[in-house]
C-alpha cells in the first residue's frame, strides 16, 4: 500500500516545492526526493473533490494497482486540507513534449519505439479495464497523460477523471461529460451515441493512435491545406484512397508502422461504441501482421464540417479544455 506522509514530510522531499514541473486542472506537480534520494514527483491537489476518508479510499485502489504501464504510486498525504500524491519519477517527461515537436527539434526515438509505446500504453489501459480486482475507467487518455522512464516505457498516469465500478458492468452512469476535448467520446457528451463504457478509453486510444502517427494534434486550425486541418479525415481519405502519409524518408517497415497506427486508430474511433474493438482485441491488431488489417467504415465525425476547431494545449497535468461555464460544470462534477 502506498505510504502515508505529513504535510511536513512532503515540504522537505520537495524542499518546499522549489523545483515545478508543471500544472493542471487537478493541482501543480513538483520534483521531490524521498529520504533514501529516489526521485518522485508530488501532485499537490488544489480543488480535491474527495472528503478525507474519501480520498484514503480512493488512494488505496489505485495503490493496488501493479503494472509496468502504469504510474507507481508512491505514497500520499491528506493533512486537513492538505492533500497530495506521491508517484515515481519519470524522467522523460510526457508523451506529448516527444511527438509534438517544436521546429528544429529531433525526435527522441524511432518509429519502433513509438509502436512499442503504443502497444505498452494499450497494454496499461487493457489492464486497468480487466486486469485489476475492479474496472478502472480512466476517461482521460491522451499524450500528456502518458509518462515515459528512463527506457522511454510508456506509463498511464493521473486518475483525477477516473471512475471505479465492479467487474462484469456493460456500461456505467455518468452525470455529465468529462475528459479533455479532442479525445471525449461521443457518447460522453450525448447518449445518442450510446452507453459509456469501457469503450470510452478505446475512443481516446484512437485519437491519441493518430497523433502518434501523424506527430501532429489531430486538429491543427494552422495547417497548411484546409484538407489536413482534421487529421482524422485527411488519414482515412489517404488511405482509402491508397495514397502515401506523407512522413518523409523512411523505411518500407516504418511505413507499415504508420499505416498500422491509423488503422488501428480509426477502428478506436468509431462513433458507436459497439463498433469499437476491446483494448484486448486492440493489443491483438497491433501485434498482428499489417496485412490483416481492414480499413473501417468512416467514422462520423472524419469529416471537418463535423469538428469544432478547439486545439488541446500542452499540460503535465489533467486539464479540461473547455470554455466558461463548460468547464466549471465538468471540473465540479468530475
Amino acid at each position: 500500500m502506498p505510504k502515508r506522509y505529513s504535510y511536513s514530510d512532503i515540504l522537505a522531499m520537495t524542499n518546499c516545492f522549489q523545483d515545478k514541473l508543471g500544472e493542471g486542472g487537478f493541482g501543480s506537480v513538483y520534483k521531490g526526493y524521498l529520504p533514501g534520494g529516489s526521485s518522485i514527483a508530488v501532485k499537490i491537489l488544489g480543488n480535491s473533490k474527495f472528503s478525507g476518508k474519501e480520498f484514503i479510499n480512493e488512494v488505496s485502489t489505485i495503490g493496488r494497482i501493479r503494472h509496468d504501464n502504469v504510474v507507481h504510486l508512491v505514497g500520499f498525504c491528506s493533512e486537513g486540507s492538505n492533500q497530495a500524491l506521491v508517484y515515481e519519477y519519470m524522467p522523460n517527461g510526457s508523451l506529448d513534449k516527444h511527438i509534438f515537436l517544436k521546429e528544429g527539434r529531433v525526435k527522441s526515438f524511432g518509429w519502433e519505439k513509438l509502436h512499442e509505446i503504443a502497444l505498452g500504453t494499450a497494454q496499461g489501459i487493457e489492464y486497468l479495464h480487466g486486469g485489476c480486482d475492479i474496472c478502472i475507467l480512466h476517461f482521460d487518455i491522451k499524450p500528456q497523460n502518458i509518462l515515459l522512464d528512463h527506457d522511454f516505457i510508456p506509463k498511464i498516469s493521473d486518475f483525477g477523471l477516473a471512475k471505479f465500478y465492479p467487474k462484469g458492468y456493460d456500461f456505467v452512469s455518468i452525470n455529465t461529460a468529462r475528459g479533455t476535448i479532442g479525445y471525449i467520446a461521443p457518447e460522453l457528451i450525448t447518449q445518442n451515441f450510446g452507453a459509456v463504457s469501457s469503450k470510452s478509453d478505446v475512443y481516446s486510444f484512437g485519437m491519441l493512435l493518430l497523433e502518434m502517427a501523424g506527430g501532429r494534434r489531430n486538429v491543427e486550425s494552422k495547417a497548411k491545406s484546409s484538407s489536413k486541418v482534421y487529421f482524422p479525415s485527411w488519414v482515412y481519405d489517404h488511405l482509402s484512397e491508397g495514397g502515401d502519409l506523407e512522413l518523409g524518408n523512411i523505411t518500407e517497415v516504418e511505413i507499415e508502422i504508420a499505416r498500422k497506427l491509423c488503422i488501428v486508430g480509426l477502428w478506436c474511433i468509431q462513433m458507436e461504441p459497439s463498433d469499437r474493438p476491446s483494448m484486448t482485441k486492440v493489443i491483438v491488431m497491433l501485434e498482428g501482421n499489417i496485412d490483416d488489417l481492414k480499413l473501417p467504415p468512416r467514422p462520423f465525425f472524419s469529416s471537418p464540417q463535423h469538428v469544432s476547431i478547439v486545439e488541446p494545449q500542452s499540460d503535465s497535468s489533467t486539464e479540461l479544455l473547455l470554455s466558461g461555464s463548460q468547464e466549471e460544470s465538468l471540473y465540479n462534477n468530475s
